[in-house]
């Protein structure tokens, strides 16, 4: 007890300190997670909304795709990665393997997927309600999309919050494809992992503390803006 105890309290003094280590770790953990969530909005949320307006071949086939893929094994992710982005893979030549760009790029992928298939979700429920009044306008589906997302900003932001909860927390595909390099690649679930396998508590723990605070955080704020969306539309 008197180890764990020990180990909070340095986990403590690390965070009220401002330890730069720990800090450096933080910022580009939160560099990676934005910049992919970023990236992922941008593709997922128009995806989404357009798999309820737009009618195809193969459609239903390729919703189904997208549901299945929100369960991607990261570490499967990482793997074809690291073999696309290696040396002798067919983009070796970007350099990009061990860097936080092929991080970002490994979290894109994975959270892609889940921010447009619950954008779809979300955009379906609008679509059903505000179809006819839409096409009475003589809206186009690109401007019904764009009215659909706006009117749906609030839950969609739940969903945006989704995938930074998501990305912030992956370990597998991170860790191979930007290999944990001290002060270059390393985020906190990586260092987290690292460290508890060396044996220092108190950085894993300060970092985990941080990671908790942030995921509770996301949660508590998806929470609130499902409410005011719920409140929003009940007016």
């Amino acid at each position: 007890m008197d180890e764990f105890a020990s180990a909070f309290q340095a986990a403590f003094q690390l965070i009220v300190s401002l330890d730069s280590n720990l800090f450096e770790i933080v910022s580009l953990s939160l560099q990676v997670s934005l910049s992919a969530v970023l990236i992922a909005s941008l593709i997922g949320l128009p995806l989404g909304a357009a798999l309820v307006l737009f009618t195809f071949p193969g459609k239903r086939g390729l919703v189904v795709m997208l549901n299945a893929l929100m369960g991607l094994p990261p570490v499967v992710v990482g793997l074809i990665l690291y073999l696309l982005l290696s040396r002798s893979g067919p983009l070796g030549v970007l350099g990009l393997l061990f860097t936080p760009t092929a991080m970002i790029i490994a979290q894109v992928i994975l959270i892609t997927p889940i921010i447009a298939a619950l954008t779809r979700q979300v955009v379906q429920e609008l679509w059903s309600e505000y179809r006819e009044q839409l096409m009475s306008l003589g809206c186009s589906p690109s401007c019904a999309i764009r009215t659909l997302l706006w009117d749906g900003r609030f839950s969609l932001i739940t969903t945006v919050l989704a995938g930074f909860g998501r990305a912030s927390a992956e370990v597998g595909a991170v860790m191979i494809v930007g290999g944990n390099i001290d002060h270059v690649t390393r985020v906190m679930t990586t260092a987290i992992a690292l460290e508890v396998s060396k044996g220092d508590l108190a950085l894993a723990l300060g970092l985990g503390i941080i990671l908790l605070s942030l995921s509770l955080g996301i949660n508590a704020t998806a929470f609130l803006l499902g409410e005011f969306a719920k409140k929003r539309i009940g007016a």
